[in-house]
């Protein structure tokens, strides 16, 4: 081992050590809801929320144990860490009374954690489907914009108020493999089928095949002559914690989802998404880099990576968060000395930092594509 990057790992190993966890159960306007958080409550907030059947644990781990891009987010964030109801570590069942929430709900829900919390300006990390509920709460502030301001004017009063108070809600996302449109069939109907099946027979060997398909390329997978990785072992053996129906429920929600394509044209706040080239939303990332504002969006392709890039391949994530979290002016500390204390102040992010030479291209396994 290299001694630099022994360093960072012993730094990181510091940091782990005596860095503040908490786990709150914050019950909402639309149920309970899970959050763990990492880190100093003075610091910038970071929300993450994950893919159907995971959690934090089984999401955002490798992420957070590869030691230069937790170092970056560690020392510039308090994570907080929501899960789907009933998704977190030794989750109950939820009661069959209780009524399957909409993704609406789950947005709502997001805007609870923020108010309990007292968090006005936060950063959003989402994976997938969970990448889904973070677009929809952002476009969500960015429509009650609309809806303050117009209402103000009518008023005639408090207008530049609302104004600041909504865009500043949500300053920047970065989108993992992220949905944006109605399911398609295909996707609608493998829903379908583990849908059924964990409502029979709970959380199966064949729901947690479609799953680690949903998740992982085919190169950590394994096969008849190969074996599963170790992430792609870590995260079956994570499946068998959850609790069947609870992920039943999420399935439901996510399978109802509506479209987002035209609402995007409404999101205030810069968008930094990754996809691996061997995921199934693909083309769905793809097409929500083709809606959003050039100047204040990109694109960063994973080679030979499935969805879920934060457990596959979190290393390919560290240059381009680099660049896009500069922008805000949040460095790794092996840049700056101080620590931030202070919610987030974007200032104006250069073209030439989102361009296809900054943001890795010529550094393998990342690949950018140009509009």
């Amino acid at each position: 081992m290299q001694m630099g990057q022994k360093t960072v790992k012993e730094n990181l190993y510091g940091w782990l050590e005596t860095t503040i966890f908490e786990e709150h159960h914050i019950q909402t306007n639309h149920g309970s809801v899970s959050v763990a958080i990492y880190g100093d409550h003075d610091k910038p907030a970071l929300i993450t929320y994950p893919d159907i059947a995971l959690n934090h644990m089984s999401c955002f781990q490798g992420l957070l144990f590869c030691p230069e891009a937790a170092s970056l987010l560690l020392h510039n964030f308090c994570i907080y860490h929501i899960s789907p109801p009933g998704h977190e570590l030794g989750a109950a069942p939820i009661l069959p009374s209780t009524p399957v929430a909409s993704v609406d709900d789950l947005a709502d829900q997001v805007a609870d954690v923020l108010d309990f919390f007292g968090l006005d300006s936060v950063m959003c990390l989402g994976v997938t489907a969970g990448a889904y509920i973070l677009t929809l709460f952002a476009v969500c502030i960015s429509f009650k914009l609309v809806c303050s301001v117009l209402l103000a004017q009518m008023l005639s009063n408090f207008c530049s108020l609302l104004q600041t108070k909504y865009r500043e809600r949500v300053l920047g996302l970065i989108l993992v493999s992220p949905l944006c449109k109605a399911p398609s069939w295909s996707e609608w109907f493998y829903n379908k089928v583990m849908s059924n099946l964990l409502y029979y027979y709970g959380m199966c060997n064949v729901v947690k095949d479609i799953l680690l398909q949903r998740y992982f390329g085919k190169g950590v997978r394994g096969c008849s002559t190969e074996p599963e990785s170790d992430i792609v072992q870590a995260c079956r053996s994570f499946l068998d914690q959850r609790q069947g129906m609870n992920v039943w429920r999420f399935i439901q929600t996510i399978n109802e989802r509506k479209d987002l394509t035209e609402n995007l044209k409404q999101l205030q706040c810069r968008t930094l998404i990754f996809v691996g080239e061997n995921s199934q939303f693909h083309a769905e990332a793809v097409h929500m880099t083709a809606k959003l504002d050039s100047r204040y969006s990109a694109l960063v392709e994973v080679q030979a990576c499935g969805s879920v890039v934060t457990e596959e391949q979190p290393h390919a994530m560290l240059i381009p968060m680099e660049y896009f979290l500069m922008g805000y002016g949040l460095y790794r500390p092996s840049q700056i000395n101080c620590s931030p204390r202070s919610p987030l102040n974007p200032f104006c992010i250069s073209p030439e930092l989102l361009s296809p030479e900054s943001m890795g291209v010529k550094l393998k396994p990342i690949k950018t594509r140009a509009k």
